[in-house]
């Protein structure tokens, strides 16, 4: 009985050990080889305080990186996404200003503006036939001059609601923070989306080959749009709970979220091509990317420094996609 119940468990574990994605596997054997340099740098990184802290600060790159996955997906890029986070933040905490019912809709009035970003990039890339990078570099330049001129230049000078603070460092749950919660309801809901509806096996298959896509009777324009204007949300949403936790919108909150929300979509197994990839990567991607930045401000490497290794990282991992034999096909 004994011998058919350890073959039993060395047979299913080694069909999860084929079916887990070699990135994924590897993206968490890269988190518990930072785990491990960081505590060699503090006593405190492998604290339970910190590590909770930590995923807290990795919730608002998962919300954000969420959207970007979708378009990557399709095998596009969203370029927007820092002025749509700062879109988000800055707008949502300029609603406050209106009285009760300004902070009411503070959160829904910052995700509309980041989904009509969303909606001119999808609209450029699906009916326009504008390539995305193009696109989205665009509309991220447009977005900034637009709120450059709204502030007039200067700091937005208006505070985030208390319902935007509480979203952002509040705890609903005791012991877990608000963010980590709403992370995984997102996470939760796009696992459902993307693997039990018809809209996420379609951004798969335009993914993987948009005329057959198209060939098989698929929307593809309609698909593409919506993606984009849920990147466009989510960003936008992302900003709002930015400056929740910082308790006001800053007009350069968003610069620091492009490269690690690319990075940490790719670091996780999802092809930069399309077609292929899964949000269990995703996360462990964006807890690759936030303990990686937290060691090197532990290290004080210089923001230029970061930059270059994000930059070396996608590059390496476009090479690695590029090379495979599927994509050579």
């Amino acid at each position: 009985m004994n011998n058919l119940m350890r073959e039993y468990s060395v047979t299913r574990l080694s069909k999860l050990m084929h079916r887990l994605d070699p990135a994924i596997a590897t993206a968490f054997a890269c988190i518990f080889l930072l785990l491990i340099i960081g505590s060699f740098y503090s006593a405190s990184f492998l604290s339970p305080e910190y590590l909770l802290q930590q995923l807290k600060v990795a919730s608002f790159l998962g919300v954000i990186a969420t959207g970007m996955m979708i378009v990557v997906l399709l095998g596009q890029i969203d370029l927007s996404v820092p002025w749509s986070v700062a879109v988000g933040g800055m707008m949502a905490c300029a609603a406050a200003a209106y009285g009760p019912l300004g902070e009411a809709l503070a959160i829904p009035f910052g995700i509309a503006c980041g989904m009509a970003i969303g909606l001119a990039n999808g609209i450029g890339v699906a009916y326009l036939r504008i390539p995305s990078m193009i696109i989205t570099l665009a509309t991220n330049a447009v977005a900034q001059g637009l709120m450059v001129v709204y502030t007039g230049g200067f700091s937005p000078q208006d505070s985030a609601t208390f319902a935007m603070r509480y979203l952002a460092t509040g705890f609903l749950l005791p012991g877990l923070p608000n963010a980590v919660l709403i992370w995984a309801v997102v996470g939760a809901a796009t696992v459902f989306v993307l693997n039990r509806t018809t809209f996420g096996r379609s951004v798969y298959g335009i993914g993987n080959r948009e005329s057959a896509a198209y060939l098989s009777g698929i929307n593809t324009r309609r698909i593409v749009m919506i993606a984009f204007i849920a990147s466009g949300a989510l960003s936008a949403f992302g900003g709002a709970l930015l400056a929740g936790y910082a308790s006001k919108a800053a007009q350069s909150m968003g610069d620091a979220y492009l490269l690690p929300s690319i990075a940490a979509v790719v670091l996780g197994g999802t092809s930069i091509l399309g077609g292929k990839g899964s949000y269990l990567g995703t996360v462990a991607g964006v807890i690759l990317i936030t303990l990686l930045q937290s060691i090197l401000s532990v290290m004080q490497m210089p923001e230029a420094g970061r930059q270059i290794i994000y930059g070396v990282v996608i590059i390496a991992m476009l090479l690695l996609y590029g090379r495979s034999p599927a994509n050579r096909q």
